[in-house]
């Protein structure tokens, strides 16, 4: 006779993955959590590798934060467009905004927000449009009267 095979479903809880954004000028950073075991990659590239220091530092702030969830959750972010500093401040919020909606918590929530509000809102602003008689938003092209 033939034997009776074992299936097992995998629960969905435990392979939720949940995705975040952030943005800061034209970065724009999205971040996918998932149930794992710390690592991180960006770009995927680990964080150890990332490069200047001081970014990572910065990258890595709101994980000195959240406490002993950021060694059960793998984070994978890829990031485009703006500058290196925009880029690591888009990459800081999702990585914020996506631990916070993994770990469910308010407590949480409102502890990021005294420590630093910027980790967990974007900043709204964007470069001026150019306007008409004038190289950029505000200068005008020089005038002559001889």
């Amino acid at each position: 006779m033939a034997a009776a095979k074992k299936t097992t479903k995998k629960s969905k809880a435990k392979n939720e993955t949940l995705l975040s954004k952030g943005k800061r000028k034209t970065a724009i950073a999205r971040a996918s959590i998932k149930a794992g075991t710390g690592k991180i990659r960006i770009n995927s590239v680990p964080i150890e590798l990332f490069e200047p220091k001081m970014m990572r530092e910065f990258v890595i702030e709101p994980l000195s934060v959240v406490g002993p969830i950021k060694d059960t959750v793998d984070i994978k972010i890829s990031v485009k467009g703006g500058g290196v500093m925009g880029q690591a401040e888009a990459i800081r919020t999702s990585i914020t905004k996506a631990i916070v909606a993994y770990s469910k918590s308010e407590e949480l929530e409102e502890k990021i927000k005294t420590i630093d509000r910027s980790m967990l809102v974007d900043d709204p602003r964007r470069k001026e449009s150019k306007k008409q008689l004038g190289p950029g938003a505000r200068s005008k092209y020089q005038k002559s009267y001889r």
